[in-house]
C-alpha cells in the first residue's frame, strides 16, 4: 500500500473509531479485519445476492436522502447501496440480516400505506418525513435501530468509498507538522 493513500480498510478502521462503542456488530466484525494488517483488501461488490429489485431501489433512494447530491456526489454515485448489500451479505449473521432487511420491508410497507407510493418513488421531502418518523420509532417493525443501522452502515459506505474520501473529504497523510491554524476544506460529518 503507498503510504500516501488512504484505502478501504483504513477508512472503515477510521470509521469505527469515529462510532466508538455504538458501531453495529457487523461493522465492528469488518472493522476488526480492517485492524489486520494482513487482511485482503475490502470491496463493494456482494459475494451474495440479499435484496430483491424492490429492496435495491429502497436501499438507493433511502442511502441518497442520508447523503444526498449536492455540490458533491451522493450515496449513489459513491456505490453505497451495493455496499450495503455486500455487509448484508458478506458480514451480517443471518439473524441480523433478516431483521435488516425486515425493516426495509417495514419502511417501504409505511411508505405505501401512509403515502400511497413506493419509498423510492416519494419526492425528497416525502421521504425525509417517512425518514424522521423512522428514526423516531414512529414505523411498526422499523425502530429506532432500523434508523441507526442503516445510516451507519450508509455513512460508513459514502466515507469509505473513493468519492467519499477523494472528494468529500481531504486526506492529508500525516508526516509533517501540526499546525492548528491550517484551513480545513471539506466537509466535517457530525452526524
Amino acid at each position: 500500500m503507498d503510504h500516501l493513500s488512504m484505502n478501504r480498510r483504513m477508512a472503515l478502521g477510521a470509521i469505527a473509531g469515529a462510532f466508538g462503542m455504538t458501531l453495529i456488530p457487523a461493522l465492528a466484525r469488518a472493522a476488526d479485519l480492517a485492524a489486520d494488517p494482513t487482511a485482503s483488501e475490502l470491496g463493494f461488490q456482494p459475494t451474495t445476492t440479499v435484496f430483491t429489485a424492490a429492496q435495491r431501489a429502497f436501499v438507493a433512494a433511502y442511502s441518497e436522502r442520508i447523503v444526498p447530491t449536492t455540490d458533491t456526489p451522493g450515496a449513489i454515485a459513491a456505490g453505497v447501496p451495493a455496499y450495503i448489500e455486500m455487509m448484508l451479505g458478506d458480514w451480517f449473521t443471518g439473524n441480523e440480516r433478516a431483521d435488516f432487511i425486515k425493516g426495509i420491508d417495514a419502511v417501504e410497507a409505511h411508505a405505501k400505506t401512509s403515502r400511497k407510493k413506493s419509498f423510492a418513488k416519494l419526492k425528497a421531502a416525502i421521504q425525509d418525513e417517512v425518514i424522521t418518523e423512522v428514526m423516531n420509532g414512529k414505523v411498526p417493525g422499523a425502530g429506532t435501530e432500523f434508523f441507526y443501522a442503516s445510516r451507519q452502515l450508509v455513512v460508513s459506505g459514502y466515507y469509505s468509498s473513493e468519492i467519499g474520501m477523494t472528494v468529500e473529504r481531504v486526506y492529508l497523510p500525516v508526516p509533517g507538522r501540526y499546525d492548528g491554524d491550517y484551513k480545513y476544506e471539506g466537509r466535517v460529518f457530525t452526524g
